[in-house]
């Protein structure tokens, strides 16, 4: 039980004396996040001023976008090599 204080102890110590020091200051002054849009254009323009305006849209567009764009790219990957001779869809596995 001894030890088990003592950790506790110990644990809360060290938790709470970097607070209490001088060099702890007064705290980091807050960051803001914002996109320089000064020299862009069109879609690239509005995709950054949609991320100073919601950072929630902007994470929800583009988690929306990415997966969308890779089955596109898939899609457009399966048609050129079928078109070039490939046929990945009837080959069997070497590995048995």
């Amino acid at each position: 039980m001894k030890r088990i204080k003592l950790a506790l102890f110990s644990l809360l110590l060290a938790l709470t004396v970097p607070g209490f020091a001088l060099a702890a200051g007064g705290g980091g002054a807050p960051i803001v996040l914002v996109a320089d849009t000064r020299k862009l254009d069109g879609i690239m323009a509005w995709w950054a001023n949609l991320y100073n305006e919601s950072h929630l849209y902007f994470t929800i567009l583009t988690v929306v976008l990415i997966p969308t764009i890779g089955v596109c790219f898939g899609i457009i990957a399966d048609i050129i090599m079928h078109w070039i001779g490939l046929d990945l869809k009837s080959r069997d596995l070497a590995e048995h």
